[in-house]
C-alpha cells in the first residue's frame, strides 16, 4: 500500500479522521496494519482487548477511510480481515487570505429518479408507511415514489438528472455529491459489504466498498413505525470532483477532472447510483433521504466557484 490520503479543511470527513486518530489504541491498531492484514479476532489477541472492543475500533477507523475491510474464509464461517487504505496522511491547514466561495446547492429528493433497474430485495417507503407492494420492482414507477424517504434494491440502479442551467463549468472550482447510503439485504446485516458506484453523466466517478447494511439500533430520524429489525441508517459518503482529480470522502479514486465529466455539454446531469454488473461484493442498496436513517439530508450536488 503506498496511496496517499489527502484533505483539507473543507472535507467533511475530516472530523471522522480527527476522532478515529485521537484514540492511543486506534493508533496502535493503525501500527499493527502497517505490518499485515488482520482479522477481527487477532487484532484483539494482539493488543489483549476483548473482541468486541476490537470491532469498535475497526469500525471507527473504517467509518474515517483509514482502513477497509474484506470478508474472507475462515475456520467457522467468514471472519472479516481488515487492512489499511493508504501510507500517509496530508491535510492541508493554509487557506489562502481572502478566498471565497459562491456555492450553488441542488437538492433532489431520492424519490425524482427518472430511470432505474431494481432487483429484490427491493422497496420504497415514504414517512408514513410503504409506497406499493415490496420486491415487486414494476411500483418503481408509482407516481407516489417522488414521496419516499427510504429506498432499496438488491441490485441495479437508480438515475437522477440535476438541472445545469446557470453551471459555469470553465469557473468551478469543484463539484461535491452527498448522500446517505448502505449495503441492502433482507432485515439487516452488519457484514454484508456492497461495492456501491456513483456515474456522473455515464462517467465513473469511483466505488465504495460499504461494509455494512446497518442496523441494530434506531436511526436517529426514522419515523416509530418502522420496524427495529429492518434496515436503520447508512453513511454519509461525499464524492468530489477537481481540478486535482477525484476524491471519495477526501481519497483520490481517480485523476478525472471536472471537465471529464461534461457537465455543461448536454441538457442535465446524470447521476447514477448502483452496483456493477462485475462487482466484487454485490451486496445491494439503501438510499436515505432527508427523514430517514441519523442525516437530514436528500441527495446534495453542490458547486464550487
Amino acid at each position: 500500500m503506498n496511496g496517499k490520503i489527502c484533505m483539507n479543511l473543507e472535507d467533511k470527513g475530516l472530523a471522522a479522521v480527527g476522532k478515529a486518530l485521537s484514540s492511543k489504541t486506534r493508533l496502535e491498531l493503525l501500527k499493527l496494519l502497517g505490518k499485515e492484514p488482520l482479522s477481527i479476532n487477532e487484532i484483539a489477541e494482539k493488543m489483549d482487548i476483548p473482541p468486541s472492543s476490537a470491532a469498535m475500533h475497526v469500525r471507527v477507523l473504517e467509518e474515517a477511510g483509514l482502513i477497509r475491510t474484506e470478508l474472507k474464509p475462515g475456520i467457522r464461517g467468514s471472519m472479516k480481515v481488515c487492512m489499511k487504505t493508504a501510507d500517509s496522511l496530508e491535510i492541508e491547514l493554509d487557506v489562502p487570505d481572502g478566498e471565497k466561495h459562491q456555492v450553488q446547492i441542488v437538492s433532489m429528493p431520492i424519490g425524482n429518479f427518472v430511470d432505474y433497474e431494481a432487483w429484490p430485495t427491493c422497496g420504497i417507503v415514504g414517512s408514513d408507511g410503504h409506497i406499493d407492494e415490496e420486491d415487486e420492482p414494476r411500483c418503481f414507477y408509482n407516481p407516489k415514489r417522488v414521496f419516499a424517504q427510504l429506498i432499496w434494491f438488491g441490485r441495479g440502479y437508480l438515475e437522477y438528472r440535476f438541472p445545469n442551467v446557470g453551471v459555469r463549468e470553465e469557473e468551478l472550482k469543484k463539484v461535491e455529491l452527498s448522500m446517505e447510503i448502505c449495503s441492502e439485504t433482507a432485515d439487516y446485516n452488519m457484514e454484508c459489504p456492497s461495492d456501491i458506484t456513483v456515474w456522473i453523466n455515464g462517467v465513473d466517478a469511483g466505488t465504495w466498498e460499504c461494509p455494512s447494511d446497518f442496523g441494530g439500533r434506531r436511526g436517529k430520524l426514522n419515523p416509530e413505525w418502522w420496524p427495529d429489525k429492518n434496515t436503520q441508517y447508512g453513511m454519509l459518503k461525499t464524492w468530489c470532483i477537481a481540478r486535482e482529480g477525484t476524491k471519495l470522502d477526501g481519497r483520490k479514486v481517480s485523476a478525472l477532472q471536472i471537465e471529464d465529466y461534461h457537465l455543461t455539454g448536454g441538457p442535465y446531469i446524470s447521476v447514477r447510483i448502483g452496483i456493477k454488473e462485475d462487482a466484487g461484493h454485490v451486496g445491494g442498496v439503501n438510499l436515505f433521504g432527508e427523514g430517514f436513517g441519523d442525516h437530514p439530508q436528500n441527495i446534495l450536488l453542490k458547486f464550487f466557484y
